[in-house]
């Protein structure tokens, strides 16, 4: 259903933690106008954890409102109460989005079983595309692909966002579920090889400060262009890596703030990045094209 490079995007915010609605209007034209394919909103770079049930249905309806249509819009739902999911997802749904975004229920650890149901009790009560969403490093939960393969089986469940740069979990699961369960990569340091390998596209961090390079590399890979796809992702390597110096959307959002794209708002718990990393930031930066001085 979905292919290639959508972006995580950030949630612009005023100095004071407000959102930025403003800012965020015109973060979403320049996505559109640099071929972003998609955008998912309010995931974990969009300060989903810190934003409450309004805010975050309110951020969905104005990003789906604001991008009419021009491409599609993924809306992260996810938590780690299944309630709190199905209402958000419901939410989702009512507000137009394509799809939703599920990340694995964080904190709580549950079994196996427990994520299966979890998911399962979600797309029985949301008719909405659904997208798994694996993120071990930050949930402490690890979704198997046993698991995986069992909820592909649900109709509305269309695919998974792999962010565990486990590349031989691609390579086992994509002949373990059907042509169309959407494999998306959510580690920007390897999506390019992950869609080489026989994934559909990305969910990138990187995109929301190079979206025409991360779109152009990811339509190469998709191509099966490796030389060309390879050569486009080279001079992003440090961003790949320096975007996650400090906790995401940290770095990232300092980055659009250095770009002039948003002011340096973001929310606690979490904080402006440090100065010791800024000057690393700005190097990435310059090596992907994205300033110039």
């Amino acid at each position: 259903m979905f292919r290639g490079s959508f972006v995580a995007l950030v949630t612009p915010m005023t100095e004071d933690g407000q959102v930025d609605y403003d800012a965020l209007s015109d973060v979403i034209e320049f996505h559109i106008e640099n071929q972003t394919d998609g955008i998912v909103s309010v995931g974990t770079t969009g300060e989903s954890a810190t934003l409450n049930t309004q805010e975050h249905c309110q951020v969905i309806r104005y990003t789906i409102e604001k991008v009419a249509g021009r491409v599609p819009v993924m809306a992260g739902t996810g938590a780690n109460s299944t309630s709190e999911a199905i209402e958000l997802t419901r939410c989702a749904k009512e507000a137009g989005a394509d799809a939703c975004l599920l990340v694995t229920p964080y904190y709580n650890k549950p079994t196996q079983e427990g994520l299966y149901l979890h998911h399962k009790a979600i797309a029985e009560a949301v008719d909405i595309p659904q997208m798994l969403y694996n993120v071990p490093g930050r949930t402490a939960c690890d979704m198997l692909n046993d698991t995986v393969v069992r909820l592909s089986e649900i109709p509305n469940i269309i695919g998974i966002k792999d962010a565990t740069g486990d590349l031989s979990r691609l390579d086992d699961l994509k002949g373990r579920v059907s042509a169309d369960f959407d494999l998306f990569s959510g580690d920007d340091g390897t999506a390019v090889e992950f869609i080489l390998r026989g994934g559909h596209g990305g969910i990138s961090v990187t995109a929301n400060v190079a979206p025409k390079s991360v779109h152009d590399a990811y339509e190469a890979a998709l191509q099966g262009d490796a030389e060309r796809a390879q050569a486009i992702d080279a001079p992003l390597a440090a961003l790949h890596s320096k975007l996650f110096l400090e906790a995401n959307p940290i770095p990232v959002k300092w980055a659009m703030h250095r770009m002039g794209r948003m002011t340096k708002g973001i929310r606690l718990p979490l904080t402006v990045l440090s100065t010791q990393y800024q000057p690393e930031i700005e190097d990435a930066l310059k090596q992907a094209g994205c300033i110039n001085e």
